[in-house]
């Protein structure tokens, strides 16, 4: 150790009143723990991390001169004395309100409000005295030599029990957790059979016998109340467990999912808590809980490590959610790709009256929230038509899909899983292509039949070469077409985001059993029709709520967002087209003889690639998110997609 750090331990040392006030004592400390820091990232010859070499030398002072050593000790008992203790290891990391906002708040004031010196709750103190990342890896890396030496100097600063805060910690976790598996939210979603003996009760007892064994120094008796707690613990963790089946079932609840993660964490504390009580070595199971305290801390300070894992449970439920709906979006055999070309047909057929509407509702001239109002209606009858009819649109389905998908991803290690995903992105690609067919297919001629029908029968097209002129110059890649395609991908995703959270509010307020059972539904309808309602609600309404709200959304986010100055339009490709050739149709054939039309068709062909290809990816990962895909499986799984285009291009387009 160099003489700089000497000089300045030699300062820290001195600086040690234990007659000082509260505020300055715990400033103290801060500065201990820095001066330990210093240099953190360094290590000696066997890679001791430079903080630990740093706690040897304060040792080795401290060992050597007696009147700093006593000056510290009396410090330290006054820490011991006016400090709680038992709050760091019952209360650290857990908010005192029960719900995913109270800790997003408390959350924002840790990062962003400066906390005080001037408290006695070690929990908050905690905050100040760690704050790097690394400071957790260097007190696990603490040899058993420097705890026991260590330990020996905390020793003499206390001459109570130092027991005693772990067993007030373990009093008060037993508490807490039997309190929140009581809370109704909980309790009622635990499978009844494992709380038949009564676990969560019994914890009481069972701390209580451990505390007055090992206050009374009977280490036989401590350790069979010990193993019959840990017993407790266990089945108290598989009730907890079983609330999560329930959640699959019945639907998901963030605030639920968050008193569930709450309650398993403090299971887990007092399990910790239990080891240090028990250990031969509590030196260095406490030095293993402080350093998880540590992490803690870090992570309590973080609103995105919050946000991220309730954004990886929701995102895991409205995969699974659209999992099931997905599949048959996707083509795997000659018959299914047929099939996909004759409903997306259809839906062609739909969106061609979609086109003719759109105009009309322009025609109007309504203000323009009513006239994104009405076209957001027309997309919307459309697309409930088409889900009513059992047709398809070809743009609605990688937001469906790509659950679906993830659905082969149980592990992605396994070449035969990695396989089974490429396949499926094989399959969605040319569903897709085969979906953009047929939609294509049917709204072209379509479109241009009924504009040489109003030629015929009324001498002028539906939609008239003003109209027409400003398609060309709307749609044409020349413009900001890409961007708006792109835009018009992302409320594709999040149409199925909102569809997969309708659906998860339904069935988590038992809506379909309401309306199947309800007196006065059955009163109306009558059993069987009530029954029947139920299971189509049920099954129908995640489609539902994901073609209304893409109508909206396509409708009215570009009004609201002219509203604001932001200038947004969408760029559907189906809708695009039959404008194109609605365009066509009222300006006649040498349209397409000229420069504008083929741009046109070119932003055509990008419109459909972002259309698909933004939503997708959107959809792909919070699927992946779901299955906690790292950074480098994605990687691998990119990698496998590759290589499957370059040696089998033909399975992305047409089926064996």
């Amino acid at each position: 150790m160099s003489d700089r750090a000497a000089w300045d331990l030699s300062a820290l040392l001195n600086a040690a009143d234990p007659r000082a006030s509260r505020p300055e004592r715990h400033l103290w400390l801060v500065r201990l723990v820095q001066w330990l820091r210093h240099g953190e990232n360094g290590t000696d010859e066997d890679a001791t991390p430079r903080p630990v070499l740093r706690l040897r030398l304060l040792l080795n002072a401290l060992e050597r001169y007696d009147e700093p050593r006593e000056r510290i000790a009396a410090l330290l008992a006054r820490f011991w004395r006016e400090t709680d203790l038992a709050a760091l290891f019952a209360d650290f990391g857990f908010t005192a309100r029960r719900d995913l906002w109270g800790e997003l708040g408390e959350r924002l004031r840790l990062r962003f409000l400066p906390a005080t010196p001037d408290t006695d709750d070690l929990a908050a103190l905690f905050q100040l005295l760690f704050t790097e990342d690394g400071d957790a890896a260097w007190l696990r890396a603490i040899d058993d030599e420097t705890l026991s030496r260590l330990a020996k100097l905390l020793a003499t600063a206390h001459d109570a029990d130092g027991r005693q805060p772990l067993l007030q910690a373990m009093t008060w976790l037993v508490s807490a957790i039997r309190s929140a598996a009581f809370a109704a939210p909980l309790r009622r979603r635990m499978d009844a059979a494992l709380l038949a003996d009564r676990p969560f009760e019994q914890l009481v007892r069972a701390g209580e016998a451990l505390a007055d064994s090992l206050v009374s120094g009977t280490p036989v008796d401590a350790r069979q109340h010990a193993s019959y707690l840990r017993a407790l613990l266990s089945r108290c963790r598989a009730a907890t467990d079983s609330v999560t089946s329930h959640l699959d079932d019945h639907g998901i609840s963030v605030h639920i999912v968050f008193e569930l993660e709450q309650l398993r964490a403090r299971t887990e504390r007092l399990e910790a808590v239990i080891d240090v009580l028990m250990s031969d070595t509590p030196q260095r199971e406490l030095a293993h809980l402080l350093s998880d305290l540590v992490a803690l801390a870090r992570d309590r300070r973080s609103v995105r490590a919050l946000l991220a894992r309730q954004y990886s449970m929701l995102a895991r439920k409205v995969a699974e959610r659209h999992a099931e709906t997905g599949e048959h979006y996707i083509t795997r055999t000659r018959a299914e790709y047929r099939h996909m070309l004759r409903t997306a047909a259809g839906g062609g057929v739909v969106i061609a009256g979609t086109t003719f509407a759109k105009f009309a509702v322009l025609a109007l001239g309504l203000a323009p929230f009513w006239a994104g109002f009405g076209a957001g209606l027309n997309y919307a009858l459309s697309f409930l038509v088409i889900q009513l009819l059992h047709w398809t649109v070809a743009t609605k389905q990688p937001a469906m899909t790509a659950p679906a998908m993830a659905e082969k991803l149980q592990d992605v290690t396994d070449a035969a899983a990695v396989e089974g995903f490429v396949d499926e992105v094989a399959h969605l690609v040319r569903s897709q292509m085969a979906g953009i067919v047929g939609n294509l297919a049917a709204v072209i001629p379509v479109v241009l039949a009924v504009q040489a029908l109003a030629w015929w029968v009324a001498g002028r097209p539906l939609i008239g070469p003003a109209e027409a002129e400003h398609v060309l110059h709307a749609i044409t890649l020349l413009g900001p077409t890409a961007f708006y395609a792109a835009f018009t991908g992302v409320l594709l995703f999040a149409s199925s985001l909102i569809a997969g959270w309708v659906e998860n509010w339904f069935v988590y307020h038992r809506l379909d059993s309401a309306v199947a059972h309800h007196p006065a539904f059955v009163a109306r309808l009558g059993a069987p029709r009530a029954a029947r309602w139920s299971a189509w609600w049920r099954h129908n309404i995640s489609g539902v709520a994901a073609n209304v709200s893409l109508g909206l959304l396509l409708g009215i986010v570009p009004a609201l967002a002219a509203f604001v100055g932001l200038p947004l339009d969408v760029r559907h490709v189906t809708l695009s087209t039959g404008q194109l050739a609605a365009a066509v149709g009222a300006l006649g054939w040498q349209t397409v003889l000229q420069p504008a039309f083929w741009w046109c068709v070119a932003g055509l062909g990008v419109t459909g690639a972002l259309n698909l290809g933004v939503s997708f990816w959107l959809a792909l990962k919070v699927a992946l998110r779901s299955r906690g895909i790292t950074l480098s499986d994605r990687r691998r799984l990119y990698l496998a997609v590759r290589q499957r285009l370059w040696t089998r291009p033909r399975s992305f387009f047409l089926p064996d």
